[in-house]
């Protein structure tokens, strides 16, 4: 069996973390669910693989406890039980969780023994696998998976999600032509980089200036969702784009996989010729350690806000708004918002129009029944195009990339990725609009739903 690689969202960290204190030097347990996100087929290997998202985690407490010391800790199993009964019914995998506050994040033979029991009695209850992680004093993190009484799989690959992001056991080092990247950031964080797997949701004016950017950072996969040709007016903002290429009617991601191609800088680019959200992109989406969401389309954006929920995997959505509203006054408005755990979702923001969501998934899904209800005046139907300037478009590109490598490397502060920035360019200004989440939010209100990961219908979304 391949080993899974897991999510760990920033809470269900914090809380793991947690135990170290708790324990005041002795060693302190607790349990987790985790959430499935099965791929069928990884966009870069094609091979099936596994990731474990977190969910829900919850203590052992001081009463349960039957003793503890800096070297063991045994409690009762009252609970093991019950969350065995939980992941059954729910298709979760069960998790130990424990501290060595003075040893190193690596499993004793004691470990070995008592966890191959507990794995005895998930398998006799019906449960196939059962996971553990130790937390060690150094704040390092260990964990492995049992899939038979005597036989379980080491974890190497975590994510770390939230507002500081961070991928454990990564190896290697570097590429050569990132020097001078590297005497900014050093090593370790330029590894970081490369080794995020990154999706982007849109290949126009700013998912076309968004790609270069990760090639020239070093990232070695990408995958990209477009389903567009290239047309006249893409060209005074696609990157990439040339004029033959609209004569020859090309697809934008034909002109992104050439220019990634003609680089020669390593990077692998796989393309989905469909809008993300649509079932094809399912499985590339699940394989991503962070998605740019680059669309200008409302469905696209709501589809997104929830995955991220789910998925725990951190979505970095651009937005832009420019108009001019005379001959002298404009409105040149670039937005970059996080989705990670913790931070106030889309809905929140009132960046997503559900409204609009819905005209756009019927327009692509049936344009007959769409235009019947346009001509009944029941839908709000298109306006002109929005006016669109390279120099925009691509700021707006760098503002989104820029947050990610702050997430990655802390270099705007240790807190990481904020919220919401949005920069104004006629007024020179940034600002950072505080959203407070909504209670009533159908998506980030809902304590089931966060690390959920698959599940039937998908993201619990009927069409």
């Amino acid at each position: 069996m391949e080993a899974p690689d897991l999510i760990l969202l920033d809470p269900h960290e914090m809380q793991v973390r947690s135990l170290l204190t708790q324990g005041a030097g002795s060693e302190r347990s607790a349990y987790m669910l985790f959430g499935i996100a099965d791929i069928e087929a990884d966009p870069w290997t094609e091979a099936q693989r596994r990731r474990l998202v977190s969910h829900q985690f919850e203590t052992v407490e001081d009463d349960d406890l039957v003793s503890a010391s800096a070297r063991h800790v045994t409690w009762q199993t009252d609970k093991f039980m019950r969350l065995l009964n939980k992941a059954k019914t729910a298709s979760l995998v069960p998790a130990l969780v424990h501290t060595h506050p003075e040893g190193k994040a690596r499993f004793s033979d004691q470990d070995d023994r008592n966890e191959a029991e507990f794995t005895r009695t998930a398998l006799l209850k019906g449960v196939p696998e059962l996971l553990s992680i130790v937390i060690a004093g150094d704040g390092n993190i260990a964990a492995r998976i049992w899939i038979q009484k005597d036989k379980f799989v080491d974890i190497d690959r975590i994510l770390h999600s939230g507002p500081r992001l961070r991928i454990s056991g990564l190896e290697g080092a570097p590429e050569a032509f990132l020097d001078r990247q590297i005497r900014l950031f050093g090593d370790q964080a330029s590894l970081q980089v490369s080794g995020f797997r990154c999706g982007i949701a849109g290949g126009g004016a700013t998912g076309s200036a968004l790609l270069p950017l990760l090639l020239r950072l070093g990232v070695k996969e990408a995958v990209q969702f477009e389903k567009d040709i290239v047309d006249e007016t893409n060209l005074n903002r696609l990157h990439g784009a040339r004029r033959a290429d609209v004569n020859e009617k090309r697809l934008k991601t034909s002109i992104h996989t050439r220019t990634v191609e003609e680089s020669g800088l390593g990077m692998t680019l796989v393309t989905v010729e469909a809008w993300a959200g649509d079932p094809a992109t399912w499985d590339a989406l699940k394989a991503c350690d962070v998605v740019f969401c680059c669309t200008d389309d409302h469905v696209g954006r709501l589809f997104l806000n929830r995955f991220a929920r789910f998925y725990g995997i951190p979505i970095i959505d651009v937005g832009l708004a420019v108009q001019r509203r005379s001959h002298t006054v404009y409105d040149l408005f670039a937005r970059v918002s996080t989705l990670v755990p913790g931070h106030p979702c889309l809905l929140c923001g009132g960046y997503i129009d559900p409204r609009k969501a819905r005209e756009e998934a019927l327009k692509r899904d049936d344009p007959d029944a769409y235009q019947r209800l346009k001509d009944e005046a029941y839908v709000l139907g298109e306006g002109n195009p929005s006016p669109a300037v390279v120099t925009f478009t691509t700021e707006a590109a760098t503002m989104a990339v820029n947050e990610w490598l702050t997430g990655i490397t802390g270099f705007a502060g240790q807190d990481g990725m904020v919220p919401t920035r949005m920069r104004r360019f006629h007024a020179r200004d940034e600002r950072r609009p505080f959203i407070e989440p909504r209670r009533d939010c159908l998506c980030c209100a809902q304590l089931e739903t966060l690390g959920r990961a698959d599940m039937r219908p998908f993201l619990d979304m009927v069409s």
